[in-house]
């Protein structure tokens, strides 16, 4: 990927998207495709193939399609499924017919089977029942990454296949009910810092754990990986060390600077009981996370205070 490739994030308004934009433009790369709000609808075949056809990308980033926390995926499974279905199968098919040059596509750790042995390598998917609480959305990012494999095994396609940590950073989703477990946590915190609020109810246990890794840091790690990695099994991106959410709370409401009780909530579900994923084939061949995790959230928390001052409902502070 030299500085004029013809490289496309499709995708680029979720987390990772946005990530990999900022770093692939911070390195010197001027010819990205499609930028937001400039994207097609990654759901609708006839557009995405006029995309590919008026475009002529050579290196594809898939990271497009919806997710959510435990409670979007519990009211809105349907969609979750359906529009990331929608994605892989349109945009992996018109990448293979428009003669990309490579393509990466990424996963989620919630692929892994619920009660595999961890931590979490790439032979135990699809050896046992999935997690229910994300049932739909896992079953579409495994079908994803199925279709990566059979493009490669029938025709030979330069697709690889990505299965991210827990990802977090700028550009999160802050809704304390559709986000995700950091970003859903720091604005319940922000909030009652606010408000002066005694206490910040935290869902499950707190025991679970989880791999964290910041969105930048993940975004470093699929740009290596297109340059430096080409076999059809996935490869995990993860930061090597877990922590429980419980934990992680803890050093969200110091970074917050929140000094109410945390109070766990065990009637809520906990998820997985563990997500660790095995990165050591992604270290061993060279790359590791730069950023240290408070650090992270410092950063993530700084960019969501100046989105509370600059988007009406960050600063209405609403829910």
């Amino acid at each position: 990927m030299d500085q004029q490739t013809r490289i496309l994030v499709a995708g680029g308004d979720t987390l990772l998207g946005a990530a990999l934009l900022r770093r692939l433009h911070g390195q010197g790369y001027h010819q990205l495709l499609g930028l937001p709000p400039r994207e097609p609808d990654w759901t609708d075949a006839e557009q995405v193939d006029n995309f590919f056809l008026r475009e002529r990308p050579e290196y594809v980033f898939l990271t497009g399609g919806p997710s959510g926390g435990i409670e979007e995926n519990r009211r809105y499974p349907a969609d979750l499924m359906v529009e990331n279905l929608q994605v892989a199968v349109n945009v992996i098919p018109a990448a293979f017919r428009h003669g990309i040059r490579k393509l990466l596509y990424v996963g989620s750790s919630c692929c892994y089977p619920k009660s595999a042995p961890q931590p979490l390598r790439v032979e135990y998917l699809l050896t046992g029942p999935l997690e229910p609480t994300n049932l739909a959305y896992a079953s579409a990012k495994l079908a994803g990454l199925t279709l990566c494999r059979a493009y490669r095994q029938q025709y030979d396609a330069p697709f690889i296949t990505t299965i991210t940590a827990n990802l977090f950073g700028p550009d999160d989703d802050f809704h304390p009910e559709s986000g995700h477990v950091i970003s859903g946590l720091m604005r319940r915190m922000h909030r009652a810092k606010v408000r002066a609020e005694p206490h910040v109810v935290i869902w499950g246990s707190g025991r679970p754990t989880r791999d964290f890794l910041y969105v930048d840091d993940a975004a470093d790690a699929c740009i290596f990986l297109m340059r430096h990695y080409n076999s059809e099994e996935p490869i995990n991106v993860g930061s090597g060390t877990e922590r429980s959410i419980l934990e992680t709370a803890r050093t969200i409401a110091e970074v917050v600077g929140y000094r109410g009780r945390l109070l766990c909530d065990p009637n809520r579900p906990d998820g997985m009981p563990r997500r660790l994923l095995d990165s050591s084939p992604l270290f061993d061949l060279g790359w590791r996370p730069r950023t240290d995790f408070r650090t992270a959230l410092a950063a993530t928390y700084e960019w969501f205070l100046h989105q509370q001052m600059t988007e009406e409902p960050y600063v209405a502070l609403a829910v």
